[in-house]
Order: structure tokens, then sequence, then C-alpha cells
């Protein structure tokens, strides 16, 4: 990922020398585990614990020659452990480095994520708390509907992202997988406890069974629930545009004094945050493709996923790292206009009464159809004439049949549209 959209933290983790530590360790740990099973004598892991060390350097002019970078790696430790060296790989086949690391930087970047989340869901809550019973219109089909408040939308983001973590945690758990099986799996020159040992220092559970790699349904799952919270990213930055937009502007992103937000219009306040969030959305997407096409390997393995996921994983955790910490600031920045939400509500003259008219004629005893069309009538008089609903409402032959002018105040207040509110915040344990 390019420097404009990555965090230091989340960097860190796919770096060249994180990957290498890793390794290192790794292959150190399986030293230890076989002397501590009696297969190699005790003084020999205390001399490659002491000793394996490596020269990022000449790791790479070793792969120019092996153009293989994990015997390039194995050449330089053993080089300088001496004979205890070789004990080094006693058993092993590349993969047991390659996935057994990669599951350990999976599980950090997780970690990275699910605090990101957290930290989100925090912000949101606050803010659904300050806004919980200012109205605004809702809408559906990109037409008005009727009144919820913004509280309660950003109750319904909290709630979302609560099952982001779920569903990541889930993941995390899937993925936490280390494997030191050999060639095909099979441990025929590797103890199982050795991979057992070596999990358990590393924090990993070890496969119950794998072939020379970790199968990947486990890093498709993990990718496309990155992609599942990217949409989710996206889903909101998309409806907080929609909100900017001039002729609406209920929201708007923060604008820093000096900002500038077109080369030609100097009068322009754009969403671009949001819009930010929505492209790099559609990368990760787009990478949970290719980690889906990574499944169907060949046999016990071959080498397809490799490059595929070289890129992919690096790209996808810090991409959303940098998006859910770029909204987490957004939400918290946001301007919030209250009187644009009361001005746009009253636009369709109080046609959000509808169905409230509809259900007390219903409540009266009038035959749902009759008293749809009754409604349908007023409303449609509403929109022509651009006067208020309840006076076309009034005016119904039909509806005064069975509701007073007192009762049609009644039921076209949005009073009962936010009587819940409080039950809601509630259940979704968002409280004073």
């Amino acid at each position: 990922m390019i420097a404009r959209y990555s965090r230091p933290e989340m960097t860190a983790i796919w770096e060249e020398k994180t990957k290498l530590d890793h390794w290192l360790e790794i292959e150190v740990l399986a030293v230890e585990g076989m002397a501590k099973i009696g297969q190699i004598p005790a003084a020999d892991a205390k001399t490659v614990r002491a000793k394996a060390t490596y020269r990022a350097a000449q790791v790479h002019e070793n792969e120019k020659r092996t153009n293989h970078d994990v015997l390039a790696f194995l050449e330089e430790v053993a080089h300088h452990v001496g004979p205890a060296g070789r004990w080094i790989h006693q058993g092993l086949t590349s993969s047991d480095l390659l996935d057994t690391t990669l599951a350990l930087q999976l599980v950090a970047a997780a970690d990275i994520l699910l605090a990101d989340l957290k930290s989100l869901r925090k912000t949101v809550a606050a803010k659904a708390k300050k806004y919980a019973l200012v109205p605004m219109i809702g809408r559906s089909h990109g037409i008005h509907a009727e009144p919820l408040t913004y509280g309660l939308k950003l109750a319904l983001m909290y709630d979302e992202f609560g099952r982001s973590i779920t569903r990541l945690q889930e993941a995390r758990a899937q993925i936490a997988v280390g494997k030191l099986s050999g060639a095909v799996g099979t441990h025929a020159h590797l103890d199982p406890r050795v991979e057992t040992y070596v999990c358990k220092k590393l924090k990993l559970k070890a496969a119950d069974l794998s072939t020379q790699t970790l199968q990947r349904d486990r890093h498709a799952h993990f990718m496309t629930t990155l992609a599942l919270i990217a949409s989710s990213v996206d889903r909101w930055a998309t409806e907080f545009r929609h909100l900017q937009r001039t002729e609406v502007l209920e929201v708007e992103e923060y604008f820093a004094p000096g900002q500038k937000g077109s080369s030609a219009m100097p009068h322009k306040r754009n969403p671009i945050t949001g819009e930010k969030l929505s492209g790099l959305s559609r990368l990760i997407r787009g990478h949970a493709v290719a980690a889906l096409e990574n499944v169907a390997l060949w046999h016990e393995r071959d080498i397809s996923h490799s490059s595929v996921e070289r890129i992919i994983f690096p790209d996808a955790t810090i991409a959303l790292d940098y998006m859910l910490v770029l909204l987490d600031k957004m939400i918290e920045r946001q301007i919030v206009y209250p009187e644009n939400m009361k001005r746009n509500m009253e636009l369709t003259k109080g046609l959000y009464g509808s169905q409230s008219i509809l259900l007390a004629l219903t409540d009266k005893g009038a035959a749902r159809r009759d008293a749809y069309e009754a409604v349908q009538s007023a409303a449609m008089d509403c929109w022509r004439t651009q006067e208020p609903f309840i006076g076309h409402v009034k005016k119904s032959a039909t509806i005064a049949k069975y509701l007073s002018p007192k009762e049609i105040e009644i039921a076209c207040s949005p009073a009962k549209h936010f009587r819940h509110v409080k039950s809601t915040f509630k259940k979704l344990g968002i409280t004073k």
C-alpha cells in the first residue's frame, strides 16, 4: 500500500524485518522443540538460540543465486550458527515458515483492526446519544418516507460495526493457526509434538491437518471479512455524502481553515473524506475476489497463491486500518445541522403522516383498501398543490366519517416516531 493510505503500526507488520524475524523465531523454536522431546542434543538447541541471526543484505545476495527466498535465509542463518545449524529446518518445508508467519501477521493485523472498530463505535455511540432526539426525515428509494432521529441513524451504524467486530473475531480465530507438518502435511520427518510446541509458544493453534500449506479457505474467510467491513464503511460514507448534498445539507464533513475544495471553484466544500473511503472500499472488495481464487490450489500445494497474497494482505489490512481511523475522525468532527433536518422534514408538507392516517382509519373500522385510496387521494392533492397534507385529509369526506379533526391532528404528529428511541438505545447498549 502506498504511504498516503498507510499508518505506521499496521505497516510495520508487513515489513521485511518483521517477516524474517518471525522466520527466525519459528526455526529456533522448532530446534528447541526437537531438543525438548529428546530428538537432538539440548546443547545444540542452546547454541542455535544463542547464535541464530541474519543479515538482510546477505539474504538478498543469497536469493540472487538461489532464486528461493527461504533457502537464501536458511543459508545465512546456518552461516552464523555453525555445526549446530544442521538442525535448522530439520523436517520442515518452506510453507511451514511462510504460512505460520502469515498467520502471525494476520492475527496482529486483526488486533489493530479490532481496536480501530471499538474506537469507531465509541465515537459513534457518543454522537448517537448527542442527537438521540433530533428529528429528521427518513428516506426510502431516495424519497421522503417517515421521520426518525439522527441519533437512531447513528445507532444503526453503531450496531452494524458491532457485527463487524463479531465477524473479525471469528476470522481471527480461524486464521490463528500454524503448521509444521512437512512437504505434504504428514509429519513424516518431524514429530507432531514439535508443531504443537512451536504453535503454543507463538500463541497459535496447531492445524489439525494440513497439506504442504494451510488451506486457503481460512485466508479467503479473513479477506472477505475485511471486504464486508470495508463495505460497511462504504455504506456509511455514501450515506453521509448524500446528506451533505447542497440541497440537503443535513450533515457536513469538517472543513478546516485554509482547506481548499476545488482548483477552479473557490466556493466548493466537497465530501472528499467520504469519497476516499468509498474508493478504498472498492480496492478491498477486489482483493477479496483474488483471495477466493486462491482457494483452489493443485493437490497438496502449488505456488499460484503466493504472489497474490504478497500484495492483497498487506494492501487490504493497511487500507482498512486507514479507513477505520479516518471514518472515526470524520464522525467525531462531523458538523450536524438540526435546523436543516427540520426544514427538509417539512418539504413535503406533512406527507410523512400518511401511514398514521391510514392506520387510524383501519383502527376505526374502515376497510384497508378504502382507507388507502382515501389517504392516497389526499396525498396526491398535497403533491399537486403543495398545500399541507393535513388540510387535504380534513377535506376528505371518506376520512371524516371515521376521524375527527382532533384525531387527524394527533395522527399526523411526528411524536410517535420517536417514542421508542430510549428503549432502542438501551437494547443496543448505548446508555448515558
